[in-house]
């Protein structure tokens, strides 16, 4: 992927006044990632992220000294989730994939630690998504959905509006993913005013 530093440099200006617009809304979106980060905590190992985005998250991770492997449909999500990850420096911690969510090319319990965040609403099938990552979480490992709460979700409909645009509601609530995954794992649940996380284990043998 040819990447020129302007390029980079003019990505990150527009990422640096976006996160003013969102300051204005009341969302400081780097203070959420990092609390979805600490109730999260303590995680190891083998990490993957689904669903890159524009890689903030994964950056955050990054910049705390994981390093990860995140994926992503989406070539053209993951061209600007490069320009970000070279405007930090952090190439050589985050890996960016092309995967599709509902069938990733990995082998059975591959990763110590998956997240998934502000993701499970933009999903035509986020039951199924779940399945999958459920399947590649190692027995004593864990995996972390996050997703907005009634709250976030107005915010972000508030902050969308002023742009011209909406903002998608989803398929499935967090209540209702936690609903599935309580039949197979152990579930914690923790909240802010934006995010609802969920934090799910294998339930003991």
């Amino acid at each position: 992927m040819d990447i020129s530093r302007a390029e980079v440099e003019e990505n990150h200006k527009r990422y640096v006044e976006r996160q003013e617009i969102f300051k204005k809304f009341g969302y400081d979106v780097e203070a959420e990632r990092d609390f979805i980060i600490e109730r999260s905590r303590p995680f190891s190992g083998n990490i993957l992220e689904v669903g890159t985005g524009k890689g903030y998250f994964a950056i955050s991770l990054a910049k705390k000294g994981y390093s990860l492997t995140t994926i992503d449909v989406s070539e053209e999500e993951h061209r600007a989730a490069r320009l970000n990850v070279e405007y930090f420096g952090l190439s050589n911690k985050v890996a960016l994939r092309v995967e599709d969510a509902e069938k990733m090319s990995f082998k059975d319990r591959s990763f110590d630690t998956i997240f998934s965040v502000n993701v499970i609403h933009h999903l035509a099938n986020p039951l199924k998504v779940i399945d999958e990552i459920s399947r590649l979480i190692t027995r004593d490992g864990k995996m972390i959905i996050s997703d907005f709460t009634r709250e976030g979700f107005e915010t972000m409909d508030r902050l969308h509006a002023s742009e011209g645009n909406t903002h998608a509601t989803g398929n499935a609530t967090p209540d209702e993913v936690a609903e599935h995954l309580s039949m197979r794992f152990d579930i914690e649940r923790h909240k802010s005013r934006f995010q609802d996380i969920i934090v799910a284990r294998h339930k003991a043998a």
